[in-house]
């Protein structure tokens, strides 16, 4: 077999592979054989470099820089929807459609709204030609190489009956597990949090560095045609069979609905529902199903007559500001929080709202006393999102951020550039405080049972004043603390000694540089393997490693030029931690029972934290996720499991102890 066969038959395997996989939620080969056969085809292109074409699945990962976004025309305009909010509007827009039809009743297909960003996609002779966003309609932007990252668009139709040209319209979106994921990591990193899962997914598609679009988790629906040579179907419900058919992905919450009665039910239905689902939706969309009678129904001079979107009321409530609230972080920033009057919101007690920093407040008006409406950003973070400035009384109180800090009483200064005021002060006990709270969390050192009350009274009894003294704590003293008693004290320092072991990439996280979160630390890690390397490292071998750019590179270089921070990691260095990187990796020298398999951890497990549970499982070649689907392997479950465990008994999914999956990996 000549090099050019190799490589087609190579990526005519991937591409179906990944449409199982991605597409379809039912992979037939392990991660770990597919990687392998990626791997094989991204060799033989390199040594082949003639060979290679955009529609390989090697062109998925992501390339270098962008200099900016082209202008793309789209073939056929990207049409925006009317609006309903309630019955009596979708009772309208269906008395609208009977009479400009002359009927009694027509069928309506009903689908959920993704809350996501519009992309237009254009296909030749079955192949990836180019990707735009939406835009105004007629001109959007060109992104086609993050859209090629996504896993879930096929690069390559597949079929016997593929379009000569295809235009193919959707909605790119980001699951709420990715979302949460990308929040915590860019809060470890001291950068701002995206509000909600559309702005994050609308940011991502919009990198011009395609590396960052790839790391980012974006899926996509497909959810109609433009351009469709010789596409022969008579109803929207049989375009998405033949989307479906060709390798697109599309939502299977859609029905064909009989009457407007039907279509108000399933919107009620889906309004209750709503939070089920593993991404955002905001409504629903209703269309009348047969293409004939939308011809025949056209459009007006901005959408169709022949569509709508029923969009769910927000989900916000009302409540009083009862005070403004500042808390001070490990860095010095400065955080506005408000104090709220209880109140049930999307599921929840709500009693505080994050106010972001001193603009935010200002911009909004937001005063003590005053009456707001709050909601749930991406139904996740509480945000104050309007006052009601005609409910004040006359006696709300303006805020002023502090020109003090209220830790420590120095001067707080806000930099050129910056939203966030700081405490300037190095000293001050909310830096080290809040810096050793950071150092011994679950991504950094991990020690179990040293929680901020604890370290509050290490700090209160003058037993700690950094980091490394943690290493120098004596039975007698942690024994003594309140709450404590000589078996919890003993079970506290075994938990100190163990973290030792740790490794840099934790240390590293641990260490609270700006702008370096624990995805970065671990980067850092792999590609210097130890402290002493890192300490003379240069910018240029900084910006060399993957994750690093600029900002971070200059936050390092900052961080150990300061004498302070360099005694500090000496310090740790003679307390024993470790501050290299192990370089061996179990699928090299470990059992690999799990090799291939997806888990997911829900509950409390007996004696592993979940990050101890999700290292063992990764040594054993396994790779663990937020959320259970059928690509699921195994769901380990503890104590207090909750909506996991109920779907992975509905999917059919094997739930695994602790007990059972200490088991499973002592298997070789």
């Amino acid at each position: 077999m000549t090099v050019k066969k190799d490589i087609d038959e190579l990526r005519r395997w991937l591409h179906y592979h990944s449409h199982l996989y991605y597409v379809l939620d039912r992979p037939e080969v392990s991660d770990a054989e597919y990687d392998s056969a990626l791997r094989r085809l991204i060799e033989l292109e390199a040594t082949h470099p003639e060979f290679i074409t955009l529609d390989s699945p090697t062109q998925r990962v992501g390339g270098g820089l962008a200099v900016g976004f082209e202008k793309a025309t789209h073939l056929t305009p990207l049409r925006s929807l009317g609006n309903a909010f309630n019955e009596e509007e979708l009772r309208a827009f269906d008395q609208r459609v009977l009479g400009a039809l002359g009927r009694s009743a027509v069928e309506y297909l009903v689908e959920l709204k993704i809350d996501g960003l519009a992309i237009n996609l254009l296909y030749e002779n079955g192949r990836l030609v180019w990707g735009a966003t939406r835009g105004d309609g007629y001109v959007g932007e060109e992104v086609t190489a993050n859209l090629r990252t996504i896993r879930s668009i096929p690069l390559l139709l597949h079929g016997d009956n593929v379009p000569p040209r295809l235009e193919v319209r959707g909605e790119v979106y980001m699951p709420k597990a990715a979302f949460e994921r990308l929040n915590e990591e860019r809060s470890e990193a001291e950068e701002a949090l995206f509000a909600n899962p559309r702005n994050a997914a609308a940011g991502s598609l919009r990198q011009l560095d395609s590396k960052i679009t790839a790391e980012r988790t974006l899926d996509l629906f497909v959810h109609g045609i433009g351009v469709r040579d010789g596409v022969a179907a008579v109803t929207q419900s049989e375009i998405y069979k033949l989307l479906a058919q060709l390798g697109f992905k599309v939502n299977d919450q859609h029905r064909v609905l009989s009457d407007i009665d039907e279509v108000i039910a399933w919107c009620e239905q889906w309004q209750e529902r709503r939070h089920e689902l593993p991404y955002e939706i905001d409504g629903l969309v209703i269309k009348v199903d047969s293409l004939a009678l939308q011809d025949e129904l056209g459009y007006t001079a901005k959408d169709p007559r022949w569509a709508i979107a029923y969009k769910f009321p927000a989900e916000q409530a009302e409540t009083t500001v009862e005070d403004i609230l500042i808390g001070v972080g490990r860095t010095g920033v400065l955080t506005p929080t408000a104090a709220l009057t209880p109140v049930r919101l999307a599921g929840s007690t709500v009693s505080r709202a994050t106010l972001h920093n001193e603009d935010y407040i200002r911009d909004k008006d937001i005063r003590i006393g005053d009456r707001v409406i709050i909601h749930k950003a991406g139904e996740i973070i509480p945000e104050v999102v309007q006052v009601l400035i005609e409910k004040r009384r006359g006696d709300e109180t303006p805020f002023a951020m502090p020109e003090n800090c209220p830790e420590c009483g120095s001067a707080v200064e806000r930099q050129a550039g910056e939203a966030a005021c700081r405490c300037m002060n190095r000293c001050c006990p909310a830096l080290l405080r809040e810096g050793l709270t950071h150092f011994v969390s679950r991504n950094a050192l991990n020690i179990d049972g040293l929680g901020p009350a604890v370290i509050q009274s290490l700090l209160a009894g003058g037993l700690i004043g950094q980091a490394a003294d943690l290493y120098r704590l004596k039975l007698e003293d942690v024994a003594a603390l309140e709450r404590f008693g000589e078996k919890s004290a003993t079970n506290l320092l075994a938990a100190i000694e163990a973290s030792k072991q740790a490794g840099l990439a934790r240390v590293l996280f641990g260490l609270g540089i700006r702008h370096i979160g624990a995805k970065a630390a671990a980067s850092i890690a792999k590609a210097l393997g130890s402290m002493e390397r890192l300490l003379t490292a240069t910018r240029e071998e900084l910006l060399a490693i993957d994750e690093i750019g600029d900002k971070m590179a200059d936050s390092l270089l900052a961080f150990f030029q300061q004498d302070e921070n360099r005694r500090h990691i000496e310090a740790l260095a003679a307390a024993g931690v470790k501050l290299e990187q192990e370089r061996a990796q179990a699928a090299e020298s470990g059992s690999q029972a799990l090799a291939g398999a997806v888990v997911v951890l829900t509950g409390t497990l007996p004696t592993l934290s979940r990050s101890e549970a999700a290292a063992l499982i990764e040594q054993a070649g396994g790779k663990v996720t937020g959320s259970v689907s059928r690509k699921t392997t195994y769901v380990v479950a503890g104590a207090e499991a909750g909506s996991k465990l109920d779907k992975a008994n509905d999917l059919g999914i094997p739930v695994l102890s602790e007990d059972d999956l200490r088991k499973l990996l002592a298997e070789e």
